[in-house]
């Protein structure tokens, strides 16, 4: 599927890996509907995005743990192009707290903006997107397929959204709708600054080293191609896969593994 004239929703669209889809979708010609809770963002980077290439692209504000807003993005989306042929999760939210010492509505904010925010944009976007047979995306996470030290509750989202991405594949296996679950490794993008401590307050700064990661101008890019060429599962470094092919068979040795990379971060959690 070529992505030229097709109708994109991008999810948390406004920083990060949202705004380079954002630019990647466009530069292949794709029309947008970008949402997240800064509108006035949103609206810069679609006015920018229209210019630079001479696509269409409205912003909506949305808060994707609020499942009414979710229903009139789709409801949006549909009235402004007549059809929707793409939608990517992407919104998402970090922590980074020892299970013991979190704050429990921390997990349960990060699995609302994780887990909750696909399901709805999925459930309402769903029936437009079977009469288009187009594509859902979910971006994940290795720490959808490992669970990672200091992040349960990102982990725990990310396994659920994984879950329910799988079903949903198998259940329209003869609708011609494409399911697509992308998984970054480590990205350099503002979701650790972002990301939640123990109390539920921004971190600020990354702990981990972000000179090293992918950027999220190669994320988008490879999830573009993956949406074009109808991809099943998107696992984008060779770490990643390392640590998905070591979970199924050498699952002890990689906790090891994990530890030492997690008790080598700055302020480290593990001692």
């Amino acid at each position: 599927m070529k992505l030229k004239d097709k109708v994109v929703i991008i999810t948390g669209a406004s920083s990060g890996i949202g705004k380079a889809l954002a630019i990647e979708f466009a530069r292949r010609g794709a029309n947008l509907v970008l949402a997240s809770r800064q509108y006035v963002t949103l609206c810069h980077i679609a006015q920018t995005l229209q210019t630079d290439y001479a696509i269409k692209a409205i912003a909506v504000q949305c808060d994707v743990t609020v499942e009414e807003e979710c229903a009139a993005l789709i409801k949006q989306a549909q009235f402004t192009f007549g059809k929707i042929d793409v939608l990517v999760n992407n919104a998402g939210i970090s922590m980074r707290a020892l299970f013991n010492d979190v704050d429990l509505a921390v997990l349960k904010t990060v699995m609302d903006v994780n887990f909750w925010g696909a399901v709805y944009c999925t459930k309402y976007a769903l029936p437009a997107i079977t009469a288009t047979k187009g594509s859902i995306v979910g971006v994940s996470s290795i720490a959808g397929y490992k669970g990672l030290p200091g992040r349960s509750g990102y982990s725990a989202s990310k396994f659920a959204l994984n879950g329910f991405m799988d079903a949903l594949r198998v259940e329209n296996l003869r609708t011609g709708v494409h399911i697509m679950l992308a998984c970054p490794g480590f990205t350099s993008s503002n979701i650790r600054n972002t990301a939640l401590d123990k109390n539920g307050v921004q971190q600020g700064e990354s702990t981990l080293e972000e000179a090293k990661m992918m950027t999220a101008e190669e994320v988008a890019r490879i999830i573009a191609d993956g949406v074009e060429n109808r991809d099943r599962t998107l696992i984008m470094t060779l770490q990643g896969k390392l640590t998905v092919f070591l979970s199924k068979f050498w699952p002890a040795f990689l906790d090891k593994q994990v530890f030492k990379i997690f008790a080598r971060e700055k302020n480290a959690l593990l001692k």
